[in-house]
């Protein structure tokens, strides 16, 4: 069936032709409330509302505008109505300054206020932007990007993504978001020069291009062994001079080889604690699924790590302290 006789039969009350109709969407549409929301839970709960929403708006699509177009109208809009009830998600570093390795560490956060890591396996990616697009897909799922992307106000954010992201022309993101073409480029300049004053040098996109999948496969068999026997020196040694280490919830944050060694001897290795680490992807990087040996000598869940590359080595070590990611990563129970 065609497109337009799959509406026709899903305003005729046929939901599995609905549920055909959105099929091809429903990936990308995830991806796109996860950058405008930074958070894996609360991109599933927008989509849900949004789908539900374009069920019982169907009768309301004239084909005006393009099925896509009308259904990233919807989400975007869930989207901001969501930002409104909440503050902005963000990452420690974002949050405040660098904490002293010799101190106490911050007691977890239980506020949802953290940004939270994307599974590869969910983005649904491919061949899916537009002609005016100026992001790689890739590049647009990158914590980095993901974390810019939450300091700009809800309303230049949705522009940002709608315009440079998915490539909606000015036309169609002025009509999604009940604007004016105007208003919206006026958005997007504003947008454009708070992403430049954060943007790194390069994206993870292509510092992984130039290694190439042998290299990466080194790197991450080398922080795989150094976890197992609690080698210290050896990730140490695989950090650049500035490397960044955050464990969100806990808002702690620390930077440099040297508090960073100071964390790993004095807390997370401390009495000998035992830890697997099972490679897995997140955010168009590499990502590493972590495993505590708990008292009954299992590796329990811990966390998902996601780290960003600076050449060979590691610029930041993003560890999300929450165990069911594990699940949500589609990572085994038990390492």
């Amino acid at each position: 069936m065609s497109d337009s006789q799959l509406i026709d039969a899903a305003v005729a009350g046929d939901q599995r032709a609905f549920a055909e109709l959105i099929d091809r969407h429903r990936r990308p549409l995830h991806a796109h409330c996860y950058r405008m929301l930074g958070s894996l839970q609360d991109a599933e709960d927008a989509l849900q509302e949004s789908l539900l929403r374009a069920w019982r708006s169907l009768s309301s699509f004239q084909g005006r505008s393009s099925l896509r177009s009308w259904l990233y109208s919807i989400a975007t809009n869930v989207c901001l109505r969501t930002i409104e009830r909440r503050p902005s998600r963000v990452l420690p570093i974002d949050y405040g300054s660098a904490a002293d390795p010799h101190e106490p560490m911050g007691e977890p956060l239980l506020e949802s206020v953290w940004i939270e890591p994307y599974p590869d396996e969910q983005l649904g990616l491919e061949g899916l932007a537009g002609p005016d697009a100026l992001y790689e897909q890739r590049e647009s799922i990158e914590l980095a990007f993901v974390a810019a992307l939450q300091l700009l106000p809800a309303r230049q954010r949705a522009v940002l993504i709608l315009r440079d992201v998915l490539g909606f022309s000015g036309a169609e993101v002025a009509q999604a978001l009940e604007t004016t073409p105007a208003s919206v480029y006026s958005a997007l300049q504003r947008a454009h020069a708070t992403l430049e004053e954060r943007a790194p040098e390069r994206t993870q996109q292509a510092t992984l291009r130039a290694l190439g999948d042998e290299q990466l496969q080194a790197i991450v068999a080398s922080y795989v062994d150094a976890w197992a026997r609690n080698d210290v020196e050896k990730l140490v040694g695989m950090l650049t001079e500035n490397a960044t280490l955050a464990m969100p919830p806990i808002p702690s944050w620390y930077r440099g080889r040297e508090a960073i060694g100071t964390v790993l001897r004095d807390v997370v290795f401390v009495a000998a604690r035992g830890w697997r680490m099972v490679p897995t992807a997140a955010n168009g990087q590499l990502a590493l699924g972590a495993y505590e040996l708990d008292s009954s000598g299992v590796y329990a869940p811990h966390g998902v790590t996601v780290l960003t590359l600076s050449g060979a080595l590691i610029d930041e070590m993003t560890h999300f302290r929450t165990p069911a990611m594990i699940e949500r990563f589609g990572l085994p129970a038990h390492a």
